[in-house]
């Protein structure tokens, strides 16, 4: 039975109890691949399918799922969608969407791992391994050397007339290198996520975490006091990451968010842009609609400087009185609506990071945060995370310095952004930023 048959099923089963219905199918295959000391320690391919249907009844939604993606779902299903809707106690109205007026076409990328073999991939994690430990003598161990991959699909079927369906596919890789001199040890690390495994170069990853590692070697406290600060660019997409829900519109409705009643305003530098673009070529969350099945749009949450909009789905957005922004997410098919971004980055700039460098006099550049879900609070925007990195001196990189605490509001940060990189680059959350140059940050050392 297809899914299109399926979805019929359900549907001809629950019309008597629900007014509209809606059918959400999830499907994946992902592969892991782990090496310790030369050897594949971890070996896994892993399929799943589900599906869940959300129906309305009496104003109220209910949610149910399935594994079982086959006809002896369907009671079931039917059953505990109507009898979940009974106990919603939500005032708050939702949808099953009807559709946009249309969908852009979204350029599929080409299968750039799938052709690859097993065999293959599993060499390039050993090669990565051992060039880490060729690299320098003082690399004693790799304590994390990985290569993932996902393919997955979706498809989305409900009873106002929706039948969307899109799947997509990226690889990521990871390793993680313990380098010791004397009684000395640091670590380093390097990641890469592609849609093509020919981007994956062993001796380049390996030689970014060893390098990172070797370079840390000696590092010691800085003087407290207030620095200005260039945040490396992965480390200000993990940072930005941390506060993504402040656009969210539930967060703001909610009272959890400061930019409640900010449309409009001057809430950051103008030298910073941030953009949705669920359209990137070459995106990781690239998609023409959300899970709702609304169709997706480029947008700037912040232009130079101003904040232009909040991320709704459509029981926020029904709640503002607004159409939704289309971002509308599912964390898994077991999932409720709640939100999320696609493509979500800061522009990049012109400076390079070496002139960023160059034209300091004295500060940090930070190259790491630890800490980032207990040291920093999204509602008051406060923060105070572990760091390190390096000082910076006459335009050059002076020393190695760790065991520093940076401590600020991010909310005042981004009014601070001094200066934004041209290296754009999306972490493993599938944030992106360039390197960030703020004004002034206040640093706990010695």
């Amino acid at each position: 039975m297809t899914y299109r048959e399926l979805a019929n099923e359900i549907f001809k089963k629950g019309k008597n109890k629900m007014d509209a219905m809606e059918v959400y199918i999830e499907k994946s295959k992902q592969i892991q691949i782990g090496v310790f000391e030369g050897e594949i320690d971890k070996y896994q391919i892993a399929e799943s399918e589900g599906l869940s249907l959300r129906g309305i009844s009496g104003d109220k939604m209910g949610y149910s799922y399935t594994e079982k993606v086959d006809p002896s779902s369907i009671d079931m299903l039917v059953h505990e969608a109507y009898e979940n809707a009974k106990y919603i106690d939500s005032v708050d109205k939702e949808i099953i969407f009807s559709g946009s007026e249309q969908y852009k076409e979204i350029e599929q990328h080409k299968d750039g791992l799938g052709q690859v073999s097993l065999e293959e991939k599993m060499q390039f994690v050993k090669k990565l391994e051992e060039a880490a430990f060729q690299l320098d003598e003082r690399v004693v161990a790799v304590n994390s050397c990985i290569y993932n991959e996902i393919e997955s699909s979706r498809r989305l079927i409900n009873t106002t007339g929706i039948d969307l369906e899109d799947k997509g596919h990226l690889a990521y890789s990871y390793i993680s290198v313990i380098v010791k001199e004397e009684d000395d040890t640091k670590t380093g690390m390097s990641y890469m996520i592609a849609h093509d495994f020919s981007a994956f170069d062993p001796k380049k990853m390996a030689e970014e975490a060893v390098e990172e590692g070797l370079s840390m070697l000696g590092a010691t406290p800085i003087k407290s006091k207030e620095y200005p600060v260039i945040f490396r660019n992965d480390v200000f997409a993990d940072l930005f990451g941390a506060y993504r829900s402040i656009f969210h519109a539930e967060s703001v409705q909610k009272g959890l968010s400061l930019l409640k009643d900010k449309l409009g305003d001057i809430i950051a530098s103008e030298r910073l842009t941030v953009v949705d673009d669920p359209f990137l070529k070459g995106g990781f969350a690239t998609r023409a609609f959300d899970d709702e099945g609304t169709a997706t749009k480029l947008q700037k949450v912040i232009d130079q400087g101003v904040l232009n909009t909040y991320f709704y789905n459509w029981k926020t957005a029904i709640k503002d009185g607004v159409q939704s922004t289309g971002h509308g997410h599912r964390s898994s098919y077991k999932s409720p609506i709640t939100t999320s971004t696609s493509n979500l980055y800061i522009e990049a700039g012109k400076p390079s990071f070496q002139s960023m460098i160059q034209g300091m006099d004295h500060g940090l550049l930070i190259t790491n945060l630890a800490g980032l879900h207990a040291g920093l609070n999204p509602v008051s925007g406060d923060y105070s995370l572990s760091a390190h990195g390096y000082e910076v001196e006459d335009g050059k990189i002076k020393r190695p310095v760790n065991q520093i605490t940076i401590a600020g509001n991010f909310f005042e940060m981004l009014m601070q952004i001094e200066e934004i990189g041209n290296d754009l680059k999306f972490n493993m959350s599938f944030i992106g930023s360039p390197s960030i140059k703020v004004k002034g940050v206040s640093v706990a050392g010695e």
